[in-house]
This record gives structure tokens, sequence and C-alpha cells, in this order.
């Protein structure tokens, strides 16, 4: 009995300090030890205060792999804080700070953290489209020109696509624009630029994800190749300091080259990878600007699931 109430007071002042001190992931894996709850039962009671998250978000966000960001998911921190017998606004607190770190950290770069709550978005157009996340195609190579304008902003970017069918029946391509933090997804321009043309598209302002069918005039087969240009006008964020993409499967070669207007050149350009959104960058390499045609560029020889990026400094 003694051993028991040891572990109580030692799991009590644990959450103390997490909610004192944060962050938010170790306060809230913290909470939910000390009540003593299986996610599952977590999960239960939020969906008695009429809020729905899955158990796999809830570990997410007690290892840190991930933070609530949507409205919904806010709503969901403020339940626990109820169920997990808390403080109000402890939790939500906590979060506010990492938000601020985070801020501080990237102040003009895109917001990792955006592209987790832009996942569930993902997933959810996929699914209207009704296409898988690779939809039939392996990549071989993949060539992105990114403009940087006169304003410092993402002004375009063009693709150069060359993939290969692995199933029979295949006449179509999701292409996926996630553009700078204040961009106007809805006045984006999708262009279809050779061997397609565009389909349905979707898009969701507060993520600045967009999504749009190129359609192939042709049904490719298991086996065969296929080789298509397209683009997106963007222009509508703010200043822009780097670009990223990711890759949820390993493939073939990627290059990316970022071009800047001739009024606004950057002090510095690096490339980086990232294993997921929520690891710390590495592989930093300085990239030498050229001169008369004001460009940087990366190649990856065969693209590994993860990140790659290039990141530039203002003056």
């Amino acid at each position: 009995m003694r051993h028991g109430t040891q572990h109580a007071d030692i799991a009590t002042a644990e959450l103390e300090t997490a909610l004192a001190g944060g962050p938010f992931h170790v306060a809230l894996r913290a909470a939910i030890a000390a009540r003593g709850l299986p996610l599952q039962r977590v999960q239960h009671h939020l969906s008695r205060h009429g809020v729905t998250v899955g158990v796999t978000s809830l570990s997410y966000w007690q290892q840190g792999a991930r933070r609530p960001q949507r409205p919904e998911s806010l709503r969901a921190v403020r339940a626990l804080e109820e169920i997990l017998q808390l403080p109000d606004e402890s939790l939500i607190r906590l979060l506010a700070k990492a938000d601020e770190r985070s801020d501080l950290q990237h102040p003009t770069g895109r917001s990792y953290r955006s592209f987790v709550e832009a996942s569930g978005v993902l997933e959810q157009f996929l699914a209207e489209l009704e296409s898988s996340l690779d939809g039939g195609l392996h990549t071989l190579g993949h060539h992105e020109l990114v403009r940087i304008g006169a304003h410092r902003e993402l002004l375009a970017r063009e693709s150069h696509h060359i993939v290969r069918a692995h199933k029979d029946g295949v006449d179509r391509y999701v292409a996926i624009h996630h553009g700078d933090p204040g961009c106007a997804p809805e006045r984006t321009e999708v262009r279809a630029m050779e061997n397609c043309r565009t389909g349905r598209m979707r898009w969701h302002h507060d993520t600045g994800l967009l999504v749009a069918e190129l359609l192939f005039d042709t049904r490719l087969r298991a086996g065969d190749t296929f080789l298509f240009r397209y683009g997106f006008e963007d222009g509508t964020a703010g200043a822009s300091s780097e670009y990223v993409r990711g890759f949820g499967f390993a493939g073939g070669q990627y290059a990316l080259q970022v071009r800047f207007a001739e009024e606004t050149l950057p002090l510095r350009c690096h490339r980086f990878t990232q294993h997921s959104p929520a690891a710390p960058r590495s592989g930093r390499q300085e990239l030498t600007l050229s001169g008369s045609h004001r460009s940087v560029h990366l190649v990856e020889p065969r693209v590994r699931s993860g990140i790659v990026g290039i990141s530039w400094d203002w003056d």
C-alpha cells in the first residue's frame, strides 16, 4: 500500500513540475499517467464531451511528435483539462508557449507545425478525389523550379515530372501545393503545361493547401512511363524564406532550383534535410548563388522518405 502511495506522490510531483514549466507533451503525458487512464479511456471521455480524437493522435500529442492546432483539436485540449482534473488553461497556456518558441525559431519561414495541420486536410482531399498518396505512380525523376518575386514572395513553381505506373488504368496525377503562411490558395492558379490538363481542385484557406487533378490523355498500363509538366502561380503571401518538399516514399531523382528576382537577392542560402516534420534539421550545407542566373539548386540522386529543402536569409 505504501509503495502505491509513493508512486502516486511521485506522479503528482512530476505533473506539477510539467504543468509549471512544460513542454505541452510532457505535461499531457504526466497528467494521463497521474490519473492512470489508458488512451482508449481518454478517447471515450472526450467523445462524451462531443469531441472526436483518435487514439493515434493522442499518442502523438503526448510523444511530442505532433501538436494540436486545429479548432477541433484545441476543443479537445480544453476538454482534457477537465477530464484530467487540471487547472483551466493549463495545457492551452503550454501550447501557446510552444507556438511562440516555434515562431521565434522560424520567424519568417514556413511553419512546420503547418505540415501536421495540413496532413488531415490532405487525407480528406485525397479521399474526395478517390486517390491514394502515390496515385498508382512511382516517380523516376522530378525537376522543380521555384521562382521568388521582387517582393520576396513565392511567385510561382514549375514541375517537370517523369513517372512509371505500377498498376493498370492510371490516367491522372494529384499535384499538391502548400503555400507560405498567409497565402490565399483560392487565388493560386494551376497551369497544365505539357501532356496533361486540369481536373478537379480542392483548397483549404487556413492551411494554405491546394490540390489539383492533372488528367492524362491516356490510360497507363503497369510499367508504362509518362512525362508531364505543370505549375502553380502563387504570389499571394508575404516574404518567403524557404522551400521544402516532403516525400512519403523512396523514389527517383529530385532536383530543386530556386531562382530569385534580379531586384532582390538573399544574403546566403542553405540546403537541409529532415527525417520528419517533428525532427530536427540536419545535413545543412551552404549553397553558392550563381551570379548571372540568380539561382541555387540541390540534387537528390535517389529520394528517401522525409523532407529536403532550401532556405535563405534576407538582409
